[in-house]
């Protein structure tokens, strides 16, 4: 039985995986199916690339009156706190923490249903959630909401706001106030230590600015080299 098998697999006749394609015109058809499903690949993966999250915050009063927050898929990021701002800042967040809001995104039906809740509550700021897959774009606005979900993508775009904001006040103190440098920094750390900031890495090159910089203050020095240290550890 051994020998007969070998046989027979010495007498098959080994197919191609073109011989069914030798014809001009079955060739020209099977490379127009292969070009057809690489384009529709590359459209699905631009789409994906193409989705965003938008976030804004009008609080008349409060400071700042006005955030608008971008997130692209890809995790990078654009704050504002005017309209029209054209010097917004960037920043980067982590695969993972963009595919979390992106999640809670999907769980909020892409803000296609109603957020609000019922209950009577003080003001707290009109929010816009915003998603923005190509042409296509749903939005919702809310007060205040009950919905988990939507409390928890709230407060993902309230600790890109702070911060921004102890960026933008860590860089005023660095290029304007030397002598309030480390009361910037205390507060960035303190934020730190509450879980409030998100992309630290944005922060180092300050960091490193002060801490090489014997212009400043030495307890500056010393707090920026530490804060440095702690945030390339965590990467």
């Amino acid at each position: 039985m051994l020998d007969f098998g070998c046989c027979f697999a010495r007498r098959q006749r080994r197919v191609s995986p073109t011989s069914n394609i030798q014809n001009p015109t079955s060739v020209f058809r099977y490379r127009a199916v292969l070009a057809a499903a690489a384009l529709l690949l590359s459209c699905v993966a631009l789409s994906a690339a193409d989705s965003r999250l938008f976030f804004s915050k009008s609080f008349p009063g409060s400071t700042p009156a006005y955030v608008a927050i971008t997130v692209e898929q890809t995790g990078a990021g654009e704050y504002k706190e005017a309209a029209d701002d054209d010097t917004p800042l960037k920043f980067q967040l982590s695969p993972a923490d963009a595919a979390e809001m992106f999640a809670l995104a999907e769980k909020l039906d892409r803000f296609k249903r109603p957020l609000e809740s019922p209950l009577k509550v003080a003001q707290m700021g009109m929010k816009t959630f915003r998603f923005e897959d190509g042409a296509n774009k749903t939005e919702v606005k809310f007060n205040f909401s009950e919905d988990v979900d939507a409390r928890a993508l709230a407060d993902w775009f309230e600790r890109i706001s702070e911060t921004a904001q102890n960026y933008w006040s860590l860089e005023r103190a660095v290029k304007y106030d030397k002598l309030g440098v480390n009361k910037a920094l205390l507060q960035f750390e303190t934020a730190i230590d509450r879980k409030r900031v998100v992309s630290p890495q944005l922060f180092l090159p300050m960091l490193d600015r002060v801490a090489k910089n014997d212009s400043y203050l030495n307890m500056a020095r010393s707090r920026a080299a530490h804060l440095a240290e702690a945030i390339r550890a965590s990467k």
